[in-house]
C-alpha cells in the first residue's frame, strides 16, 4: 500500500465523486477508479458503494478513512521533522562539559540562546573531564564538548574552537601567611601541600600544574587528591593544603577560603569547544556559531 493510494482514497471519500476527486488530484477518472479498486482488493474490503448517480462510504470505508487521515498526517509530520532537522531546528545534541564550565557566564549565555532559537532540539549534558570528553567525541557518544587546555596531542579527528582564556587562581586557606602577600608566583608555592585532581581524572589542570611547578624549579608536594572541585575547595578550607583552579571556580564561596591571582604569565587556561572534524551537520554548526558569537561579545 502506497501513500498515494491513501491520498486517492481520501480525495474520493471527501468529494464523494470520482469526477471531482480526479479533478482535485489532477489525474484521469479511469486511472483513479482502477487505483481505488486495487486498494479495496489489497485491503480486502469494499470501501465505497457506487451507482451511476452517487458514491457512498461503506462502514469499512468510514473506519478506513479515519486511519488513512492519521497515516497521511504522520507522513507529513515525518517529512516536516526531517526538514527541520536538516535546517538544524530538530534533533538531539549531546554535549559534554568540564567541571568549571557551568561557572562561566559564557556557558549559560550559549545554552540559553540556543534553547530560545532552537526549542525543537533536545540538549543532553554530560559532566566529565577533558580527556574523557575527547574519547567520547571520537567514539561518537558526544557531539560537542566544552574542554580545557590539555598537554597531550589532540587527535586529527577533533577540531577545537577557542572561546575564552581564564586565568588560574590560587585557592588557599584565608589564615595562611601566603594569603597576605601582594604578589604571588608559582615559585612562592614551593614546599606547600597541594590538594588537586587525580592524575587519571583526565583534567588539563593536573599536568599544567606540574609543568608550571617544574618550570619554577620544584615538584609540587601532593597532600591529597579529590575528583570534584567543590571537594578540593572544601579540603582547602579545612587546611589540608592549597590548590590551583580555573578562575571560574571563584563562584564557589566557602568560609575560610580565599582566591588569589598568580603573577606567572603561563597561569592561564583556555575554554574550548571540541567537535569531530567530519561533523558539519546543521545542529553542531548552529551551536558552534552561537558559541563563537557569544565569545566575541564577551571579549
Amino acid at each position: 500500500m502506497e501513500l498515494r493510494h491513501l491520498r486517492y482514497f481520501v480525495a474520493v471519500a471527501e468529494e464523494l465523486s470520482f469526477t471531482r476527486a480526479a479533478e482535485r488530484l489532477h489525474i484521469g477518472q479511469p486511472p483513479l477508479s482502477q487505483q481505488i479498486q486495487a486498494l479495496e482488493h489489497e485491503v480486502g474490503a469494499r470501501l465505497f458503494e457506487r451507482s451511476k448517480r452517487w458514491v457512498r462510504l461503506t462502514e469499512a470505508g468510514k473506519l478506513f478513512l479515519a486511519d488513512a487521515r492519521r497515516v497521511l498526517a504522520l507522513a507529513e509530520q515525518a517529512k516536516e521533522t526531517a526538514r527541520r532537522a536538516q535546517r538544524g531546528e530538530a534533533g538531539e545534541l549531546r554535549i559534554g562539559f568540564t567541571f568549571s564550565t557551568p561557572f562561566t557566564t559564557l556557558f549559560a549565555a550559549v545554552v540559553r540562546r540556543y534553547r530560545q532559537q532552537y526549542p525543537g532540539v533536545l540538549l543532553t549534558f554530560h559532566e566529565m573531564a577533558t580527556l574523557p570528553q575527547l574519547e567520547k567525541l571520537e567514539a561518537r557518544e558526544l557531539d560537542l564538548g566544552f574542554v580545557r587546555t590539555v598537554s597531550v596531542p589532540i587527535p586529527e579527528t577533533i577540531t577545537l574552537t577557542t572561546l575564552r582564556h581564564d586565568p588560574l587562581r590560587l585557592v588557599l586557606p584565608a589564615d595562611w601567611p601566603i594569603a597576605a602577600m601582594e604578589t604571588i608566583t608559582v615559585k612562592d608555592l614551593e614546599g606547600l601541600p597541594f590538594v588537586i585532581f587525580p592524575k587519571d581524572a583526565g583534567t588539563g589542570i593536573h599536568p599544567q600544574l606540574f609543568r608550571m611547578c617544574r618550570a619554577a624549579g620544584f615538584t609540587p608536594q601532593i597532600a591529597m587528591e579529590a575528583g570534584e572541585a567543590s571537594t578540593i575547595i572544601g579540603l582547602v578550607a579545612a587546611g589540608c593544603g592549597i590548590s590551583v583552579l580555573p578562575s571560574s571556580f571563584e563562584g564557589i564561596h566557602m568560609e575560610g577560603v580565599v582566591y588569589r591571582p598568580l603573577a606567572d604569565p603561563q597561569a592561564t587556561t583556555a575554554l574550548m569547544l571540541a567537535q569531530r572534524s567530519d561533523d558539519g551537520g546543521p545542529l553542531v554548526a548552529a551551536f558552534v556559531a552561537l558559541a563563537r558569537a557569544a565569545a566575541q561579545e564577551e571579549a
